[in-house]
């Protein structure tokens, strides 16, 4: 198991960075989650920023977003069989960025780990969970979400030379149930 707290996530009407589901339906989300103490700064930060999801949504890279399955065990197998053929990795975090004016988010960026999140992505959205996705695929850690363009442009300017590093050894496999929470299912060693 990872460092990481794989606390309940809040899915505030939109699922995992952005998607939605229909109540009724079994969705996936698949993250690498920032471990501590990292975590916990990049909560405050995002806090701080004035983002209200910042005290339910843990630092997180997201791999696969919200995507429904018919068949769970065949989703876990698959995504159990994906990770299996993944060694563990680093990642290092440097600066911010942002997607603006497309969506209202800033982020800090992977400067290593882009092209292992990248090919993970790739082979995870396939199979059980292959589906057309609204934007290209580019791995993040969002620090805010929907805030005032104040708040985005603080954490634009406070974070620009924030940088860390982490190894990733795991993934988490989460379930949104039809309470609109993502539940942790699993943590999925990376194996390759």
């Amino acid at each position: 198991m990872s460092s990481w707290n794989p606390m309940i996530l809040a899915d505030a009407a939109a699922g995992v960075d952005g998607g939605t589901s229909a109540p009724d339906c079994t969705c996936v989300g698949i993250v690498i989650g920032v471990p501590e103490p990292m975590a916990t700064e990049l909560r405050r930060a995002r806090a701080s920023f004035g983002d209200p999801m910042a005290a339910v949504i843990p630092a997180h890279i997201t791999l696969v977003t919200t995507t429904e399955t018919d068949d769970w065990e065949a989703t876990a197998k698959h995504v159990r069989r994906v990770a299996a053929s993944h060694a563990p990795f680093d990642v290092s975090l440097r600066g911010t960025a942002t997607f603006r004016p497309v969506s209202p988010v800033v982020y800090l960026q992977l400067d290593e780990g882009y092209d292992e999140c990248t090919a993970l992505h790739k082979e995870m959205q396939s199979g059980p969970l292959a589906r057309d996705l609204p934007f290209p695929y580019h791995p993040h850690v969002t620090v805010a979400h929907d805030v005032s363009e104040a708040g985005m442009d603080n954490a634009m300017h406070t974070l620009r030379h924030y940088e860390a590093r982490f190894t990733v050894n795991t993934i988490g496999l989460f379930e949104h149930d039809a309470t609109g929470l993502w539940k942790p299912r699993e943590e999925v060693v990376l194996r390759g």
